[in-house]
């Protein structure tokens, strides 16, 4: 019976190659995007699935709020992780990470640039499950200085030698590191990379007992058939009875009263399988993916696979008239509803097979294409992930079912008696049902396109936004610390060098935000602010181009400037600060009883020193000591081809930085990097738009054809009765153009109600006008009128004598 049914299909889609093609397109190119949309999200969802002890892992993350500011950050005090094993019988063993990112590594003479460089505790390998190719997991890192390499950061450093027991040195220390392992590269899928790990004992604050100093990562490996929430019931303890007495030594406030201020200050803990998808935490190694954009990715693959689906449904009934007759024939030759319901099932199969043959090549060759725009590695590996073939088939029976079901029901139901007289006409249902699934093809249509043009609208906002200082021809110069305490010669080298306009050296510059502390103001009862903090020299405001509302900056004038602090207008808003030069920031020392007090002298314009994700929160600059040496070196040119005068600096860094390369960025490309994960999205909504447009223009296309074809002898007398062509045109055009406002006026409070949604993940924002929603109409009208001219001109080219002569 198989057999006879795929032959009566073949024959059946022969008759029909120009229907039978633009279903295959339509279709193909609708699983293609459900397959990669698929494999993106298979993708994501894999992070750091491959631990064996996954389900035991956490992260202790910092959850805290101190004044107006919020706190969710992925780092914790080093002290925390050895006294959870000690006192938390659940815990069975602990790891604490310090992730530097970048690190000049020297062999000898030779340096490498080194991304990922991290320092963890010696059971790193005792909970991560990252193979070691040379050494033993549980010695390799038990004492300072020592270090492991990947295996492709080995490579690079030593070729083919064995890197075992040799030794390096890191950035500007003296003291060498002793290789004794090397490890398997990181997998992409993991939320966590390094290519070096170090011991964290030979960090100095590896037993740094503060508890309000909070600067690492800290995870723990839970015992078998312990629940996370058993052990988060034990913090509030924990702080009362450590950080409690901290509290009041640096604060001079009971706990109790700290947190009755509004302030909160507590641990919990992260599952670590669900790091990569949680992007609310600050201080991620790698960033975290949004799970709203799985989810949009999600329903626009449903929705291509919809405009796919309708354009079979459409031209399967529209060409019910041409089957007519065959069904007749075969109802009065005996065959039964069913039997005629499975023969128009297997045809649609048939294409749906089909068309997921041609989708797999498409996936094959638009991949690389995918993984260079989200610079990520999906890959769509048939061989090695075996249960992808059974999951493909059961796919294709699917849309194959989905999209024939209605024409198979339709057609099966027609009357034999009916049709062999030919008195078959497309009745008012199924026309009105056609009517609908074109609008919903255009509702969905209009869906991708303004919704596409809300995401380049918003992403235009933030790349163009004034951020408050500038950021064009600013060039950051990183580990300032390399040339030690020569930061000032070497600034003044470098100042004069043509194109060179300001220099200034500081800990922090916007985007690359490394204190987050906790101040006090003179007179405010205690209670405690939360301010990003930066170390600046004289030269900074002026390198920045920021701009001052109120007092002065840093003056080489004035002697007493270094005790002093210039802040932004956020922090005289948000303190409530009246008269700026009466008021003074208490700076909490260690020593009990010991606090300096540090007065305002300038407050400078509001600047986004963070994406404009976040809100713009009170920044303090606090003036930085010569033998402050670490941070950056911001270098502003006063030419737009600034290329010869990177070169000098090059070599000017190369006499005072000994052999350590030079590494740097510019602060507008770096901005702009920040929108990263926008601008793949919006290329991908493009790509998903032109797609869905493209299936839903080509069905249209299909059922033009077919409805002028029907309308031929109709185009012919109306012609003849001296009927202009335009007149003809709209007579055609009239329904589709009405269609389109329908499904206008029903997408666009959807649109809104998604966008409005989607906006308020980003503090600073467009806001939605009408442009928007005109332009999606304009541009669906367009494309509908561009894709029915074609075969319309087409038949009012012919002769009215020709086509009432062929009727």
């Amino acid at each position: 019976m198989i057999k006879n049914l795929l032959k009566h299909s073949l024959r059946a889609l022969k008759k029909q190659k120009g229907y039978v093609a633009i279903n295959i397109l339509g279709l193909a190119i609708g699983i293609a995007c459900s397959i990669i949309i698929a494999l993106f999200i298979i993708h994501e969802l894999s992070y750091d699935q491959y631990h064996e002890n996954k389900d035991r892992i956490y992260r202790v993350n910092l959850d805290g709020k101190i004044g107006e500011q919020e706190v969710n950050a992925s780092y914790s005090a080093s002290i925390l992780g050895p006294t959870m094993a000690d006192e938390f019988p659940e815990v069975e063993k602990f790891c604490r990470l310090n992730n530097w990112g970048e690190a000049v590594v020297k062999r000898e003479d030779i340096a490498f640039v080194i991304d990922d460089f991290a320092e963890v505790d010696s059971t790193f390998f005792q909970l991560f499950s990252i193979p070691l190719l040379r050494g033993d997991s549980k010695t390799v890192l038990n004492e300072p200085h020592t270090m492991v390499l990947s295996e492709s950061t080995a490579k690079k450093i030593f070729g083919n030698e064995d890197p075992i027991n040799k030794m390096v040195r890191v950035n500007t220390g003296q003291d060498p590191y002793r290789i004794t392992g090397v490890m398997a590269d990181f997998p992409e899928e993991t939320h966590l990379n390094a290519n070096i790990l170090t011991s964290f004992m030979t960090n100095n604050r590896a037993d740094d007992p503060e508890w309000m100093n909070n600067s690492f990562s800290t995870y723990v490996l839970l015992k078998p058939n312990t629940s996370p929430e058993s052990v988060e019931a034990r913090f509030p303890g924990l702080i009362e009875k450590y950080v409690g007495p901290r509290v009041q030594e640096l604060l001079g406030i009971m706990l109790e009263d700290f947190l009755a201020q509004g302030n909160r200050y507590n641990y919990h803990l992260q599952p670590l399988t669900k790091i990569h998808l949680m992007p609310e935490v600050e201080h991620e190694v790698k960033p975290a993916t949004d799970p709203k954009y799985l989810v949009i990715f999600s329903s626009v693959a449903i929705l291509i696979i919809v405009i796919a689906s309708i354009n079979f449904m459409n031209l399967s009934t529209a060409q019910a008239t041409k089957r007519a007759k065959e069904i007749g024939v075969k109802k009065v030759s005996g065959s039964s509803k069913g039997m005629l319901i499975l023969q128009f099932l297997t045809d649609s199969t048939l294409i749906s097979f089909i068309a997921l043959i041609l989708a797999v090549a498409i996936v094959f060759v638009s991949l690389p294409f995918f993984n260079d725009v989200f610079d990520t590695q999906v890959r769509f590996n048939i061989i090695e992930h075996f249960y992808y073939i059974p999951l493909l088939i059961l796919f294709a029976l699917f849309v194959g079912f989905v999209a024939g079901a209605y024409p198979a029901f339709y057609l099966s139901s027609f009357n034999p008696n009916t049709v062999l007289r030919g008195k078959l006409r497309d009745g008012a249902k199924n026309g009105k049902l056609r009517r609908i699934l074109v609008s919903v093809q255009f509702l969905i249509s209009i869906i991708l396109i303004v919704g596409t043009i809300i995401m380049y609208r918003q992403l235009t906002y933030m790349v163009n936004k004034d951020v408050g200082f500038g950021k064009d021809r600013l060039m950051v110069i990183q580990s300032a610390g390399s040339v030690g305490d020569q930061v000032k010669a070497f600034k003044q080298e470098i100042l004069k060098i043509p194109g060179v306009q300001n220099v200034s050296a500081s800990t922090a510059v916007p985007g690359h935000n490394n204190n987050n502390n906790g101040y006090m103001l003179e007179g405010h009862d205690g209670q405690t602010y939360l301010m990003q903090t930066a170390y600046v020299d004289y030269d900074f405001l002026e390198t920045y181009g920021m701009e001052l509302n109120k007092g002065r900056f840093f003056n080489r004038g004035f002697g007493a400037d270094n005790e002093a602090c210039v802040v932004n207008q956020k922090t005289i808003d948000e303190f409530g600060i009246g008269d700026y030069t009466q008021t003074r920031f208490i700076v909490p020392f260690s020593d009990e009883g010991d606090k300096k007090f540090m007065p305002i002298i300038g407050v400078c314009n509001d600047f986004h020193f963070k994406s404009l994700h976040d809100r713009i929160g009170p920044y303090v600059m606090r003036f930085k000591e010569a033998d402050n040496n670490w941070g950056y070196i911001s270098v502003k040119f006063n030419t737009d081809a600034p290329a010869s005068a990177i070169n000098q600096i090059e070599e000017s860094w190369k006499r005072f930085a000994a052999n350590n390369p030079m590494r740097y960025f510019f602060m507008d490309e770096d901005f702009a990097h920040m929108y990263k994960s926008e601008r793949q999205n919006a290329k991908l909504s493009v790509v998903f738009a032109i797609l869905g447009i493209f299936i839903a223009a080509l069905g249209l296309f299909g059922l033009t054809s077919f409805t002028v074809e029907q309308r031929t002898k109709e185009v012919g007398v109306r012609k003849a009765l001296g009927a202009s062509g335009y007149s003809i045109f709209y007579l055609i055009s009239k329904e589709i153009v009405i269609l389109v406002c329908v499904s206008t006026l029903v997408a666009s409070p959807l649109i809104y109600w998604v966008a409005s949604n989607w906006l308020h993940n980003y503090y600073y924002r467009i806001h939605l006008g009408a442009l928007e929603f005109i332009v999606g109409f304009i541009a669906a009208i367009s494309i509908a009128l561009l894709t029915i001219s074609y075969k319309t001109l087409q038949t009012l080219r012919i002769n009215p004598a020709h086509t009432l002569r062929y009727e």
